[in-house]
């Protein structure tokens, strides 16, 4: 059976932009409050008070508009990947389209899988502009994620996100798609009910059959579909909860962590949850050269993950100038303490 996922079209990145908060927690200032001396990340973005996933995901829409250069309206499809949308019922994909222009001629929705919805939605728009039903899609995925006070989830629970246009490949896209594979089973590791405000995780099991599970099975998957090996690449973005999964994940599959490093961000901003691996790939396209081959790989509880097989493309020198980078967004940055950082996640509930 042919596992690898691969439209008729070729199709490829038209525009791409990312988006992080100004503000920063060190994990040490969390560590202080609640008696622990021994964390995950160095520190974590943190939304301001006038910020949530649907003003991330702007920011990232027109930042990707600016790369790629094209009229909204020719957006045909605009879908949002997260888990901290701000309303319950009212999709944000709406809100967005009207933000960046592209309405009333486009269908929006969003999605949700957990830390891979962003990915779910990319998937989608490569089928989309893949059949030739629409010439151009946009996939984001962003999150401000939550952690209850003192637990684990609290030192990493980050916020960001990055904006995609897929199109017909051609020699104005950055990077175009060689193919994708998905891979998904029901398993429990990380979950959160409806009315309850922060997730719960089942510790130990959200690693190895979880996490580890999924994303070597989709890379090696990946990799065997595209004849390729992990000597055949360039840069490798693993889904980020933290900074040692993405490293051990590479390890297993032969990764040097030098391949690895470019895109990791969750150290300086946390995990960014649906908005990890995309941004995690936008800070490595800002610097990537024409002909670099990208490995990405998602991985959303519940569970499942994405991988992709990117090419780099000569475009992309003269495009990735048109927006802020990536990392001009992560060193922009501003220190709050525990009582500004409880204050802006209102975790204060009265």
């Amino acid at each position: 059976m042919k596992k690898l996922l691969k439209p008729r079209r070729e199709v490829g990145i038209v525009g791409y932009g990312a988006y992080v908060p100004m503000y920063r927690i060190k994990a040490e200032e969390i560590g202080r409050v609640w008696g622990v001396s021994r964390f995950p990340v160095q520190e974590k973005s943190v939304p301001g008070l006038d910020e949530d996933a649907l003003t991330i995901g702007i920011e990232a829409a027109r930042n990707a508009l600016r790369r790629a250069g094209i009229d909204p309206k020719l957006i045909r499809a605009i879908w949002f990947g997260s888990e901290s949308k701000p309303y319950a019922v009212k999709p944000t994909g709406t809100v967005i389209a009207e933000a960046i222009g592209a309405t009333p001629d486009v269908s929006a929705a969003d999605f949700e899988f957990a830390c891979k919805a962003g990915t779910e939605a990319l998937q989608t728009a490569i089928g989309f502009v893949g059949s030739e039903m629409a010439d151009y899609a946009m996939a984001i995925g962003v999150d401000t994620s939550q952690g209850r006070p003192g637990d684990h989830l609290e030192f990493t629970a980050g916020a960001g996100g990055a904006a995609y246009i897929i199109g017909p490949k051609s020699s104005d896209t950055v990077a175009y798609f060689e193919g994708s594979y998905s891979y998904v089973t029901d398993t429990p590791d990380f979950w959160r009910r409806q009315h309850e405000h922060y997730p719960r995780h089942g510790n130990r099991f959200t690693g190895e059959p979880a996490y580890f599970h999924h994303v070597i099975n989709a890379a090696k998957t990946l990799m065997e579909e595209l004849g390729l090996t992990a000597d055949d690449f360039d840069y490798a973005v693993f889904h980020q909860p933290n900074v040692k999964f993405p490293l051990t994940a590479a390890k297993i599959l032969g990764i040097p962590k030098e391949k690895v490093l470019p895109g990791l961000l969750s150290n300086y901003i946390g995990n960014a949850y649906s908005g990890a691996t995309l941004t995690g790939v936008s800070a490595v396209l800002d610097i990537a050269k024409p002909g670099d081959r990208i490995l990405w790989v998602s991985f959303g509880s519940g569970a499942g993950s994405d991988a992709f097989s990117l090419v780099v493309q000569d475009a992309i020198e003269e495009k990735r100038d048109l927006a802020p980078k990536t990392m001009t967004y992560v060193n922009r940055k501003k220190y709050i303490d525990y009582a500004l950082y409880a204050k802006a996640r209102r975790k204060l509930i009265m």
